[in-house]
């Protein structure tokens, strides 16, 4: 069956007619002729039956059903721009994947490791989105996921990766000389989605902290590494994310790891992983390895 779906050209009229209030502006910006938005304009209605525009004098006002038209065909434009740029961008020879991730295991432990695969897979690009809670991977556009363990994603292919284990971390300068400083006299940073996080450290490893709720407090572990280097305070953060400053000693971790203050890292699938070649099957048993 045929679709009912108005001309390109006379959504493209009518979204930049209602984005400038005026058809002469959007002739402008079109290239065309007052008049041949105007008519664009005209076919529009008549195929839709309503009227969109009030005619004031030389402008042009939305009437309210206009207005909620303006808002999804803009956003169809958009979405439907998007997408065309992006397999304009894909090689004709290659493969590419949509992962959803958290931002900062993405920052911190996928993008490093990426080259990797790229030297073994050149013909496959990875496309990267941040996704900081649970969703319905099914139809969501994505090929697959890699978050926590979550009820969310009872019946979908689940695959352990790591596990992240918090510890506290600071700047060395910190600690004063010789590293005299307690854990209790220094500033303590939070995360704000884990705000008992310092609490329950406390409890399972017999560290005093007079008042662990207090101190300043970030949305993401990214930052709060971020506010370690720059020496705020102490932070607690997935050991995994900080293997660079540890290493080279930007960073310090002295005390004990939170060992149950923690979660697992898994990849989300669709479908189970086959003995195939596909590119998803590909990148799952890569990055399986890699975590190994």
């Amino acid at each position: 069956m045929r679709r009912k779906i108005p001309s390109n050209s006379a959504l493209m009229a009518f979204e930049v007619s209602a984005r400038h209030g005026s058809f002469a502006r959007a002739a402008d910006e079109l290239a065309l002729t007052e008049g041949a938005i105007s008519r664009q304009i005209g076919r529009l209605e008549a195929f839709l039956g309503i009227t969109l525009f009030e005619r004031v004098g030389n402008r042009v006002r939305l009437l309210p059903n206009g207005e909620r038209y303006a808002v999804q065909v803009r956003e169809s434009l958009d979405r439907l721009e998007r997408d065309s740029q992006y397999l304009m961008g894909q090689p004709s020879d290659g493969a590419s994947l949509d992962i959803a991730t958290i931002p900062t295991f993405a920052v911190r432990w996928l993008i490093p490791r990426l080259a990797r695969f790229q030297e073994k897979h050149p013909n496959i690009t990875v496309h990267l989105a941040e996704r900081m809670e649970p969703f319905v991977l099914a139809g969501s556009g994505f090929d697959a996921a890699i978050h926590f363990e979550h009820p969310a994603w009872s019946g979908m292919r689940t695959h352990r990766l790591l596990h992240e284990t918090l510890v506290p971390v600071c700047h060395p300068a910190l600690l004063g000389e010789e590293g005299a400083k307690s854990l209790d006299e220094l500033p303590r940073l939070h995360r704000r989605q884990n705000p008992d996080a310092w609490q329950r450290y406390a409890q399972e490893t017999g560290i005093a902290l007079t008042n662990p709720a207090i101190g300043a407090r970030y949305d993401l572990h990214s930052m709060l590494i971020e506010a370690a280097l720059a020496r705020l305070g102490v932070a607690l953060v997935p050991r995994l994310y900080i293997e660079a400053e540890l290493a080279d000693g930007r960073l310090v971790a002295p005390w004990p790891d939170g060992v149950s203050i923690s979660k697992t890292f898994c990849l989300i699938l669709p479908e189970p992983i086959q003995l195939s070649d596909g590119p998803i099957q590909v990148f799952a048993n890569w990055l399986l390895k890699e975590t190994r």
